[in-house]
């Protein structure tokens, strides 16, 4: 079997006033991310970490935050594109597992909506995704709530 393992990393900053998109779905908060799209760290990781496993770049090589079809656009519909870019070079999604680095507000009550959102697009069962969520004892920019981070690892398999 050819496996192939991808890592990703994505920071945004969070302002006030501004929708909170994470894992596909909107969190209700008075403060959220700020980006191009809808900055969803969590599917940019994810689509970071697919991409880099298939040796297909990152996801600005494809989704440039300098292109105007991208501005606003919900994340999962990068995730499927970059579903399609993986599985044109034969790969199909192992399973994923993420760590969100976040101060507030507490994301445990949304993990089970971000697994079944995440599965959905990517058609695979949720028991395939991980979601993890830390803070950073307030520590960084991170814990004085200036922005969130999130890391991901995914494992890939030729069919």
């Amino acid at each position: 079997m050819n496996i192939r393992v991808g890592q990703g990393y994505d920071v945004h900053q969070l302002k006030e006033g501004h929708p909170f998109w994470l894992g596909g779905i909107q969190i209700d908060h008075t403060h959220g991310a700020v980006g191009h799209s809808d900055a969803d760290v969590l599917i940019h990781v994810i689509c970071d970490a697919l991409l880099g496993a298939a040796n297909l770049r990152d996801i600005g090589f494809h989704f440039s935050d300098k292109d105007a079809q991208y501005k606003g656009i919900d994340s999962k519909i990068l995730l499927k594109k970059t579903l399609e870019l993986i599985r044109d070079k034969g790969y199909e999604v192992g399973n994923i597992d993420t760590t969100v680095c976040l101060q507030a507000p507490k994301l445990n009550p949304y993990i089970p909506d971000i697994k079944t959102c995440l599965a959905g697009v990517i058609g695979t069962d949720m028991d395939n995704i991980s979601v993890k969520a830390t803070t950073t004892e307030k520590l960084g920019f991170v814990g004085r709530k200036e922005g969130v981070s999130a890391y991901a690892t995914v494992l890939i398999y030729k069919k």
